[in-house]
């Protein structure tokens, strides 16, 4: 899952305004993984790890199996967020072998890492400069990447808090009243946009460097794709966790939207501590350890998995390049 398109500056500013921008990311960072870091201490109190460790033991192989499909589908569909941003910018003669490299290979290494907006465009950059694109055009990928998760984002979790308003209810402590008037504005939002990129061709930026929007057509397939990974995302954690919980798959999905977004927001390497807090407050009743076992076993498959399987396969591509370089005269 991608959140660089909120690092990356398409408008022209001042230093000064640059600047404090950043210092306010900080803080909130920081205040996001301070009160993350205390719920999450809390949730964790007087909980049994051996219960835990038999928990994850006691998890079929098969429902297993199964979030590990579901797993690959989230990243599978995340390689389509880089060939629709290729198509966008007018480079259809990059392959979507290639597009689909540079997919898998920076998002799970840039969110191992936590510095999602300085890692993935550098990895992208290694990946796609073999072909002919240059910074620019990276900073427009990533940004557009950025754009379809986010649209994906919105909607789904718009979706998931009509069909359960007080979801996150334990998370933002607002009533579900609110929660379902906060879930239309944001479907509104996603409309308006689909709307206004649907009526004629839009850019954004500067003269210096334009940004190309997508067309409406290509926004709806965008938002489809975002809603894909997100949804393929969230059953793989729904099905790890045991039946006997009864937790909704709305409530499932929208939690797992808000813990997603905030493990973004404080940068922390793949949101640990931020993301695993509000899973445990969003979906945990008395008995945590299931719970616990099934958040184990998705971050094993939906992180660190991937983090090792990218981490080998970029160090491959990086090898056979610089060994190629030099058997080159």
């Amino acid at each position: 899952m991608d959140a660089d398109t909120l690092k990356v500056i398409v408008l022209q500013k001042t230093p000064g305004s640059i600047a404090r921008l950043r210092g306010l990311g900080v803080i909130a960072s920081i205040a996001i993984a301070a009160v993350a870091i205390y719920a999450l201490s809390h949730a964790l109190k007087n909980v049994d790890y051996g219960e835990v460790c038999e928990a994850v033991r006691r998890t079929d192989a098969g429902l297993v199996g199964l979030a590990l499909l579901l797993v690959a589908a989230s990243y599978g569909s995340l390689t389509v967020y880089d060939l629709l941003a290729l198509r966008t910018i007018g480079r259809t003669d990059v392959p979507y072998r290639i597009a689909a490299l540079a997919s898998f290979t920076s998002y799970p290494i840039a969110h191992g890492v936590g510095a999602v907006a300085l890692v993935a465009p550098v990895i992208r950059y290694r990946i796609y400069s073999h072909h002919g694109l240059g910074v620019f055009d990276v900073a427009n990928i990533s940004f557009l990447t950025g754009l379809t998760f986010w649209l994906g984002n919105l909607t789904a979790l718009g979706l998931s808090l009509l069909g359960e308003p007080d979801a996150i209810g334990l998370i933002d402590h607002l009533p579900p009243e609110v929660n379902r008037l906060l879930a239309a504005a944001l479907l509104v939002g996603v409309f308006a946009f689909l709307v206004w990129t649907w009526l004629q061709p839009r850019s954004i930026g500067t003269r210096r460097w334009p940004v190309r929007l997508p067309s409406g057509p290509t926004v709806l397939l965008q938002i489809a794709i975002g809603i894909l990974d997100l949804g393929a995302a969230a059953l793989a954690m729904y099905v790890l966790i045991p039946t006997g919980m009864n937790v909704e798959i709305f409530r499932v999905i929208a939690v797992f939207i808000a813990a997603t977004l905030l493990g973004f927001a404080s940068h922390t390497p793949a949101g640990i501590g931020v993301f695993d807090a509000a899973i445990l407050i969003g979906l945990g009743g008395e008995s945590r350890e299931p719970l616990i076992a099934a958040l184990l076993i998705f971050r094993f498959l939906y992180h660190f998995l991937p983090l090792v399987i990218a981490l080998g396969l970029f160090g491959a591509v990086e090898g056979w390049r610089s060994l190629r370089a030099k058997r080159q005269p």
